[in-house]
């Protein structure tokens, strides 16, 4: 069955493009797609990769990885790191989606794994936009097809009436598919994807056809560990998985490390000052985090009770990001304590009754008596008054 390259969108009667290129208007996105983003870094890559590449990869696994960890080409250009953690990690996940078996991203809020799934995707298949994202209402038809009623009603089953969905479209064209927040998605919805995992097809029954996938086809799906038991994976499904486990960061160096790139990625598409200017309190961020999250302080001497929320990685760099914007717009371009107190508030207290005392305790058993956080203590008190 041929699939169609471009998809018109239900209920907007134009057509979007889906493929790697995009309009020149498209540039200027807020965000970019991440092959579009880093487009010059891929181009390198692809020039100087001269290992084997899987059936329809862009890249040699050897060079998704580079992309992701980083690295500099024998030409001098420099490959940012897209993914701070074990090298091993990536090394398998690659290796994971040149098998015939689907790679699962497991971990808690915030371990980078829509990012790291974005820049797989955008490596192997130049294309990280075939997405089905996971909530609790995703229809059958998000992972199979559905119908262009339309043309259903007026001219019956057909495949012009047919719409394909992104793994659909990912399988005829043997390119890599995505399935967000997986364990989010109801269980006959998810147990969808058992056929089109292990059989390597996709029966369309009111056609009496099918499509079959092409070498090239797999699919990256994540799920939060937090989220076990709401839509639990199926044992058959899971089988069709192989499991990897985004950490959170195993050092503070390494935490900052991450916020203060992803900062200064967000800052330079909104026009932020630069991350320098708020180093100390990037490192302050991650230190209030990472110890309210391992419930004791960065020197092991006094115990803390935790929140109920994540503080994750991807909070702080939220938090630093919106007290950049503070800085330049109501302040003088420089980060400091007050402006990123109400940002730390917010994410710390989610329960309002219980995490509001965790966060008062932690002021005043550890915050007060810190040397070199006085203003912090004070802002944060002004802000929790």
């Amino acid at each position: 069955m041929t699939v169609p390259e471009t998809v018109a969108q239900p209920g907007s009667g134009v057509e979007t493009d889906t493929g790697p290129g995009l309009p020149e208007a498209a540039a200027e996105a807020l965000r970019p797609h991440a092959e579009h983003a880093f487009a010059d870094e891929l181009t390198a890559l692809a020039a100087a990769d001269d290992r084997p590449r899987p059936a329809r990869w862009h890249l040699s696994p050897w060079a998704v990885a580079t992309y992701l960890l980083g690295g500099t080409l024998p030409d001098g250009t420099v490959i940012t790191p897209k993914y701070v953690g074990p090298r091993r990690i990536v090394e398998v996940a690659v290796t994971t989606l040149a098998t015939d078996r689907a790679l699962l991203l497991l971990g808690v809020p915030g371990t980078a794994k829509t990012w790291v799934s974005e820049h797989l995707a955008a490596a192997v298949s130049g294309d990280s936009t075939l997405l089905v994202q996971g909530t609790a209402g995703t229809p059958e038809e998000a992972v199979r097809y559905g119908w262009n009623y339309a043309r259903l009603l007026a001219h019956g089953p057909s495949r012009d009436a047919l719409v394909p969905s992104p793994v659909m479209r990912a399988m005829a064209r043997g390119m890599t598919a995505r399935v967000e927040e997986l364990t989010r998605i109801p269980a006959d919805v998810q147990d969808t994807l058992i056929t089109i995992l292990s059989e390597k097809t996709l029966p369309i029954p009111e056609l009496g056809q099918e499509v079959q996938a092409v070498p090239g086809f797999n699919l990256i799906a994540t799920a939060n560990d937090r989220d076990r038991g709401v839509n639990e994976l199926s044992s058959a499904l899971r089988r069709r998985f192989n499991t990897v486990v985004l950490p959170l960061p195993a050092t503070p160096e390494a935490e900052v490390d991450i916020v203060a790139r992803r900062v200064e990625q967000i800052g330079r598409s909104l026009d932020l000052p630069a991350v320098p200017a708020g180093e100390d309190e990037i490192r302050r961020v991650v230190t209030v985090f990472r110890e309210l999250r391992d419930g004791v302080t960065a020197d092991g001497r006094t115990k803390v009770k935790s929140p109920s929320g994540t503080l994750s990685t991807a909070e702080a760099i939220s938090v630093v990001t919106g007290g950049l914007a503070l800085a330049a717009h109501f302040g003088d371009g420089v980060l400091r304590p007050g402006d990123i107190a109400a940002g730390i508030l917010g994410a710390v207290v989610r329960d309002p009754a219980a995490d509001r005392v965790v966060w008062q305790e932690y002021l005043e058993t550890v915050v007060r008596e810190r040397d070199g956080w006085k203003d912090f203590y004070r802002a944060c008190r002004e802000v929790s008054a």
